[in-house]
């Protein structure tokens, strides 16, 4: 890391390519989730270490209900663990833990599992680690204008009356959107918050991203002028103002 890196305040993140790294190794597709696990804790780590404010991962889309029974099954399974193994290494570290999504899917079992470990953290003054799960950018859209109109009978809906009601209100919107595994595309996550977010898409499959890799992800987006809708003279004379 050089002495000009921006960090980033807000990381959101893609795991791709969990399978595949596994069916290239002759193993089943699960086997590749848990060592996508370990690639979670690394980027967890770094990411509390340069201070960023908080990583977003795309844990379990809306649409991947549509997988295979016994991978679904698996990977409730394998958050389960993850939650009840992490937990305490979570409030160590002061990680405070979010989740984003329609939880009310999943089994009463899990959705008391994610509230008991949300609650443990809740006081974490650290990186703040958002898990997107049954989480989708059209539900996100569509459920924010829903509570927005209940809760105000009348009043205009505007780009920011919709930023209070989609599920990261609390948090600012990714500067760094990074997905693995060599698509090129942002597969319905945080459509509305990844408006003026930088885009940065890598080869990797996602229990290969280590640190080195995320660290190459931060100093590309370092690399970037966001404009905002600006010109490029104009950033340049607002920083020397």
């Amino acid at each position: 890391m050089t002495k000009t890196t921006v960090i980033p305040r807000h990381i959101a993140i893609v795991m791709d390519g969990n399978g595949r790294w596994a069916q290239q190794r002759k193993r089943p597709r699960l086997f590749g989730h848990h060592r996508g696990a370990e690639a979670v804790r690394t980027a967890v780590k770094v990411c509390g270490k340069l201070g960023v404010e908080c990583l977003t991962l795309f844990a379990f889309s809306s649409e991947n209900w549509k997988r295979p029974a016994e991978e679904v099954e698996g990977l409730m399974s394998l958050l389960a663990t993850a939650l009840d193994r992490e937990a305490k290494s979570l409030m160590k570290h002061g990680v405070r833990l979010k989740f984003i999504g329609d939880t009310s899917a999943f089994s009463q079992k899990l959705q008391d599992k994610i509230t008991k470990v949300e609650l443990m953290t809740a006081d974490g003054d650290g990186l703040l680690l958002q898990i997107a799960a049954n989480y989708g950018g059209r539900w996100d859209i569509v459920q924010a204008v829903q509570h927005l109109v209940n809760d105000n009978q009348g009043s205009p809906i505007t780009e920011e009356s919709i930023s209070k009601y989609v599920s990261t209100t609390d948090v600012p919107d990714p500067d760094l959107f990074i997905r693995t595994g060599g698509e090129r595309r942002i597969s319905n996550f945080l459509l509305w918050q990844l408006a003026y977010s930088e885009l940065y898409f890598t080869d990797l499959l996602w229990p290969d991203f280590d640190e080195a890799a995320l660290m190459d992800a931060i100093e590309d987006f370092s690399g970037r002028q966001r404009r905002f809708g600006m010109t490029g003279e104009q950033i340049k004379d607002e920083n020397h103002a």
